[in-house]
């Protein structure tokens, strides 16, 4: 028995047309039957689940509204603590950490009646695109096996696209919400920088670059999950200020008004497989009939901003290993050690210059807005690819650049432009392509309306 959507899971609940416990039970028989080959989850806690389905179904019985996501199956990165549960950031360093509280999504998850049903697969620290790591080993793509369903929130994605929940907390710092969205064949939106709060108990490693969002099945539960989410918090100095709310709204409201689509199928610097380019641009194609636009093949203009990314990026993460032992650091994936001790050498100078940088790309975006409504990208420069790696240092027959396979989506970290990335269909070779969608600073409500009427014109499928 396949999962409903989540919005029809809560709305069923609550008109008790629907049991959160027989949900659950579905859900269960899901990961139960699927984990195993994808490594989706890698925590389960069947009696907690249990109890909390209970709980909102009495909470019908006697009149009460469990809230709007009721009775809806939930897993959550294990980047993000969960009270009660395991907290392993993907290391080996944690392996035995439970958290001690809920982080402020999760809680507000939890408020609006979702079960949370476990924790998810992440590279160690979410350093990278792609899902393994040496505590749980590889999450694996349910298109095909062999291959990766991206990262880093590739458990959550693989765990809704195989069908095992409708919806997966996820976050991104560099794509890692869109990134495993394209591989994996679902929707992923990354919400503008802020707009759901990250008050843990220490600060971000990687600064603003890290935005909370979902990976879902469906664009409306994306938006009713934002719903009741977002908002600020007095312990995220980044979180943004203003009415929350509104998002479902927004794409029951149909196709929003788009005069001019920018079209861009390489920034003017990636590398990119033809065959992406092929059914990316296709799906933006599809979209701006959808929005009865015009599309026009155009881009922002800045060069690669990789470097800058990673300049403001990993000083965070050197910061952390200093604050680990010496046995503790021999725990770590030689990657992340690498990833993080290159930036020793990173200099006050340097992330002045590169926060510079990061101000005139996102000048270019304003620029490039006041010519065109949206800017289309493929998500990915290549289809999925082994699922311990390594990526491609070659696409095409050409050497990537400084970005490598993930040319599209670090600018938006960068600048904190809300972004999403679409099912645009499949490769010759089977696995998914994904169409980024990117919308001017702080119009979520537009990029998931315009990712709405793009549902409805390609409706998108899963496997099995």
């Amino acid at each position: 028995m396949n999962l409903p959507a989540a919005h029809e899971i809560a709305d069923g609940v609550r008109a008790r047309t629907l049991s959160a416990r027989e949900v659950l039970e579905t859900a269960l028989n899901r990961i139960d039957a699927s984990n195993p080959a994808i490594n989706a989850f890698v925590h389960v806690d069947a009696a907690g689940a249990r109890k909390r389905a209970d709980e909102i179904d009495a909470a019908v019985a006697r009149g009460e509204d469990p809230g709007p996501l009721a009775g809806v199956p939930i897993g959550v990165k294990d980047l993000e603590p969960v009270a009660g549960m395991p907290h392993t950031d993907g290391s080996r360093v944690f392996a035995s950490r439970v958290a001690a509280y809920d982080s402020v999504q999760v809680s507000r998850l939890r408020a609006a009646g979702a079960v949370i049903v476990g924790k998810t697969n992440t590279p160690e620290f979410g350093y990278k695109g792609f899902t393994d790591n040496l505590l749980f080993g590889a999450t694996r793509n349910p298109w095909n096996l062999e291959r990766t369903p991206g990262g880093s929130s590739g458990g959550s994605a693989a765990a809704v696209t195989a069908g095992m929940v409708p919806l997966c907390t996820a976050s991104d710092g560099g794509g890692s919400i869109r990134i495993p969205a394209a591989f994996s064949g679902c929707y992923g939106i990354k919400p503008s920088a802020g707009r759901i709060p990250r008050a843990d108990e220490h600060a971000p490693t990687w600064g603003s670059h890290s935005t909370r969002g979902p990976v879902s099945r469906t664009v409306r539960d994306a938006a009713r999950y934002l719903d009741v989410t977002a908002g600020p918090h007095p312990n995220d100095l980044d979180s943004l200020d203003g009415p929350a709310g509104g998002y479902e709204q927004a794409v029951l409201a149909g196709p929003p008004r788009i005069r001019r689509v920018g079209w861009s199928p390489d920034l003017g610097y990636a590398v990119v497989d033809p065959e992406v380019v092929r059914v990316a641009g296709d799906a933006a194609k599809a979209l701006a009939n959808a929005l009865g636009a015009e599309l026009v093949e155009a881009g922002p203009g800045f060069a690669d901003p990789m470097a800058a990314w990673y300049t403001i990026a990993a000083p965070g993460d050197t910061r952390m290993i200093d604050n680990m032992t010496a046995d503790e650091r021999g725990l770590l994936e030689p990657g992340f050690l690498a990833f993080s001790e290159q930036a020793r050498g990173i200099t006050g100078v340097m992330i002045a210059s590169a926060l510079e940088e990061r101000h005139q790309v996102n000048r270019a975006m304003t620029a490039f807005f006041e010519r065109c409504d949206l800017l289309l990208t493929p998500t990915v420069a290549c289809t999925a690819f082994p699922a311990g790696g390594p990526p491609p240092r070659q696409i095409g027959g050409r050497d990537v650049g400084l970005s490598g396979y993930l040319p599209f989506t670090p600018p938006f970290n960068l600048t904190g432009h809300p972004g999403a990335s679409l099912p645009a269909g499949l490769a010759a070779d089977g696995l998914p392509v994904g169409l980024q969608v990117v919308g001017p600073r702080h119009a979520d409500a537009l990029v998931l309306a315009v990712s709405a009427a793009f549902e409805k014109a390609r409706p998108w499928k899963f496997p099995g």
